[in-house]
């Protein structure tokens, strides 16, 4: 293929908060799909906190991303060629590809999706990667139980609103807490959350949320970490669950994350804490897709996307993930379907 194509690579690690001087743009060809190979087309690129994790030279679950290589995450495209008896042109698609315009890969990389089931974009959010995170880190780890009190850090964000939306479809109290009134009353108003703190204007969040959990926390999903995660530890009942998501309070702190011992706090509620990635349910991606599929389509799940338009605006959507400015999932859009 001739097309014009281009890529972004990480140029330098960040120190701190990225900026655009660590990401390249670079015009490359196409790759011609080899057998069993297609080319697929981005439509949607998904920018996610952890990747600020895979751009240090850190010991980490997963490989740093290389210098000077093209950074890869999760795509929604198009097949425009295609080489394998499975896939043919004009499929929809998803994958770990990288941020190009246009992906060579082997079919077996991607996954075929129905555009009629569910938007698209829905693929990269609510019933995919942030989505199953929600589902099997509240459900296998959390393990809500009706009449219990679950609290959701980052709960306007693409893994929290789930969080608490299904904590709510298992019957327990929940309170979210964001980083804005407005996101606020959106889980509180329009997902169901029974109550929601706005942590940056609250003098004391532990004295907030004891008001507002009333009975002690029997369920943390930690999204954020830092001071927000050390003010619930003070409140976990016995034997409560705390299914340890993600810390974006310090992912580009340079000066070390510092805080309270956790030891003594879960000794004394003898809680149970349990960090976790997705890919650790891989065999029971189609468990999940199928339950939040039932759900979105029963009306019974809500979910709300930040979209931004242009490839040449994914390092500007990634950089608003650590400024608060996403209500849900981050994506960006790249084209519409050809076909």
């Amino acid at each position: 293929m001739t097309k014009e194509n281009q890529q972004i690579v990480l140029a330098k690690r960040p120190e701190g908060m990225p900026t655009h001087e660590n990401f390249t743009y670079e015009d490359v060809e196409i790759k011609s799909p080899q057998k069993g190979e297609v080319v697929v087309r981005s439509l949607y690129i998904s920018v996610d906190p952890y990747m600020r994790g895979r751009m240090s030279d850190q010991k980490s679950y997963t490989q740093p991303f290389p210098l000077n290589e093209t950074i890869n995450g999760t795509v929604v495209g198009e097949v425009v060629e295609s080489e394998d008896d499975q896939l043919s042109v004009g499929d929809k698609v998803t994958g770990f590809l990288g941020w190009r315009y246009y992906n060579t890969t082997p079919a077996s990389q991607v996954r075929k999706i129905d555009g009629e089931q569910a938007p698209l974009s829905a693929y990269l959010g609510v019933l995919g990667m942030t989505g199953l995170t929600a589902y099997f880190g509240l459900l296998d780890i959390g393990e809500p139980k009706e009449g219990e009190t679950v609290v959701v850090s980052g709960a306007a964000g693409a893994v929290g609103m789930i969080v608490g939306q299904i904590a709510k479809l298992k019957g327990a109290h929940v309170v979210g807490i964001a980083g804005s009134d407005e996101k606020v009353n959106y889980i509180t108003e329009e997902l169901g959350f029974d109550a929601g703190i706005n942590y940056k204007t609250v003098d004391d969040i532990q004295e907030a949320l004891s008001g507002l959990c009333p009975n002690g926390v029997d369920v943390y999903f930690d999204n954020v970490g830092g001071e927000i995660s050390d003010a619930v530890l003070n409140l976990l009942n016995s034997f409560a669950r705390i299914p340890l998501c993600g810390a974006i309070s310090s992912y580009n702190r340079t000066d070390g994350d510092l805080g309270p011992r956790v030891q003594t706090k879960l000794l004394k509620s003898r809680a149970k804490l349990q960090a976790f990635i997705v890919g650790d349910y891989a065999d029971r991606f189609g468990e999940g897709v199928q339950d939040l599929a039932k759900w979105l389509s029963e009306g019974k799940l809500k979910y709300e996307e930040t979209i931004t338009d242009g490839f040449e605006n994914i390092p500007d959507a990634f950089f608003g993930l650590f400024q608060g400015k996403n209500l849900g999932k981050q994506l960006v859009k790249i084209a519409d379907p050809k076909y």
